[in-house]
């Protein structure tokens, strides 16, 4: 029999019901009590606790509630040779671009700039431009950042992406390793979707920002760890970036004391960019449990060196 134990700390039931749905001949266990001493080759994750994964008996795959999966390979829990299946869903995707989207055509058509001057009664027209008009420049180009720039590219706006890969995205100028100051110098809009890495923690500083044209938009809804955040807020306060739209941050729950929530230049998200939404992210799962059981390879099994 399958079995397969939930730890996450959200809607466990909810989540227990939807596999069984999935899996009609699994157990599905929610209460860390019923594992007893039987083998539970799938474990469900999110952020889990110290010792969580090490408690349950004979687990095989650690399937991941989330597409970042740093937290798991950074805790040293996950043995070597245990493979992690990070989440990648429709709905991750379709989230992600929306959010995006919605945060570029809010600054592209300077709709924030008019509500703030709404409480005014200031009839104060500004320069309105074309899609075609504005370079938009994509870090990442995998399984969030590809959907968002080829997005961004059916709107209309000139749009690059840049992964390490150089992978293409329809409609976007691709850029590899080597090219990622070119990629970024006079984009209008730098959005960050890339996974957190060695390489990439830290990646965004003043010298990168300072590549962009004067007065663009940051948007990140990836990790807070890939920004040097004073070098963000002395951007904003120079006049380099006029706004900057933060959804990640390095750490979250965002401290009420944090400058960042009262920054006049910076919009706050809670971590809502592309939430998992349980449906499609539970049939995935459920599809590579089957692959496992059948001896198929799974799909998006993290590769360690890369760190994602």
């Amino acid at each position: 029999m399958i079995r397969i134990y939930i730890a996450s700390k959200g809607d466990r039931a909810g989540l227990q019901r939807l596999f069984q749905a999935e899996l009609p001949e699994a157990e599905v266990l929610i209460d860390a009590a019923e594992l007893g001493p039987e083998p539970c080759p799938y474990i469900v994750v999110g952020r889990p606790d110290p010792g969580t994964i090490a408690s349950v008996p004979g687990v095989e795959v650690v399937l991941s509630l989330n597409a970042g999966v740093e937290h798991l390979l950074a805790s040293g829990e996950v043995p070597e040779a245990m493979p992690i299946v990070r989440m990648v869903d429709d709905g991750l995707a379709e989230g992600m671009s929306e959010w995006v989207l919605a945060e570029v055509l809010a600054w592209h058509r300077n709709i924030l700039h008019y509500h703030r001057i709404q409480p005014e009664a200031r009839w104060a027209p500004e320069r309105e431009k074309l899609a075609r008009e504005r370079i938009v420049t994509v870090l990442g180009a995998g399984a969030l950042g590809g959907p968002a720039a080829e997005h961004l590219a059916r709107i209309g706006f000139r749009t690059r992406v840049w992964s390490r890969s150089g992978r293409a995205v329809p409609g976007a100028t691709a850029y590899g390793a080597g090219q990622l100051e070119e990629a970024v110098t006079g984009a209008d809009v730098l959005v960050n979707l890339l996974p957190l890495t060695a390489d990439t923690r830290d990646l965004i500083d003043g010298a990168l920002l300072g590549r962009m044209a004067r007065g663009g938009l940051f948007v990140n809804g990836a990790r807070g760890a890939h920004v040097v955040e004073a070098d963000l807020v002395a951007a904003l306060d120079a006049g380099q970036l006029s706004l900057a739209a933060l959804d990640v941050f390095r750490t979250e729950p965002l401290p009420a004391e944090d400058p960042l929530w009262r920054h006049p230049k910076v919009l706050v998200s809670p971590h809502v960019a592309a939430p998992t939404h349980p449906g499609p992210a539970v049939a995935e799962m459920a599809a590579n449990i089957r692959r496992h059981q059948n001896g198929e390879p799974m799909r998006n099994v993290v590769d360690r060196a890369a760190g994602y």
